[in-house]
């Protein structure tokens, strides 16, 4: 029969291995992202197009370049990324990629800031795995087993759940607020690329709200378990 006490531990790891991935999100790991900010223009004349993309993370941003044609024939420029730091703004180096006046002062230092949250949950998030293997180790039916790890665990795994689920939310209104200002400022010149970074914080969510239930199943099956023992245990034996 499945242990149902092994979803905690599975599931709090791949939550954290996701967590972890979105909080080292552009600029150090340039494919997963909060938002994408695409720029595209053509001409009649000469045949020619042009298009930019900036990339945004928890701590800054990377810029693709401009990819220009002419003629069918492409001029790529290279790309950069900014310096790595929490709380960041559209600066000019952004405007001038995507060719927008106007959209420096669209999202704050403080709207950005409270991505300080992402690193925050990974932390807690491993701290509830090992908790979790921890009580897979001793197991619930160990002699002497405290009930402080498995009220440990609900306290910290409810915990870690619910704020992660608000990084979740905080990740789209931060990026509901971009698209609406970009909107407003390029007259819909611009268009706003929903990132994976978004979708692997609300899948962690949805992974450590499981791993509580699991947990929660695993210590209440234990516990019968154990009552149904010492029961059994107290019986007097039949006599023949």
């Amino acid at each position: 029969m499945f242990n149902l006490g092994l979803l905690s531990p599975i599931f709090s790891f791949i939550a954290f291995l996701l967590l972890l991935l979105v909080t080292l999100s552009v600029p150090i790991i340039k494919t997963i992202f909060l938002f994408r900010l695409n720029a595209a223009a053509s001409s009649s004349l000469l045949d020619s197009s042009a298009s930019a993309s900036v990339v945004f993370g928890v701590w800054g941003y990377c810029t693709s370049g401009v990819d220009v044609s002419i003629i069918g024939v492409d001029h790529d420029t290279a790309g950069e990324c900014s310096k790595r730091h929490l709380g960041y703004t559209f600066d000019s180096t952004v405007a001038q990629v995507l060719h927008v006046s106007g959209l420096e002062n669209d999202i704050s230092k403080a709207s950005t800031g409270v991505l300080v949250l992402h690193p925050i949950v990974v932390a807690l998030t491993f701290v509830t795995f090992l908790i979790s293997l921890y009580m897979l180790r001793r197991g619930p039916n160990a002699p002497g087993t405290s009930r402080f790890p498995p009220l440990l665990f609900m306290f910290m795994g409810v915990f870690t759940a619910f704020l992660t689920t608000v990084v979740f939310l905080i990740d789209c209104i931060v990026v509901a607020v971009v698209r609406k200002s970009v909107h407003n400022v390029s007259d819909g010149t611009l268009t706003l690329t929903w990132g994976n970074a978004v979708w692997m914080t609300l899948v962690a969510a949805i992974l450590l709200w499981v791993a509580n239930v699991g947990s929660c199943a695993g210590v209440c099956g234990g516990n019968r378990r154990r009552t149904r023992t010492t029961t059994d245990a107290e019986k007097p034996a039949e006599k023949y």
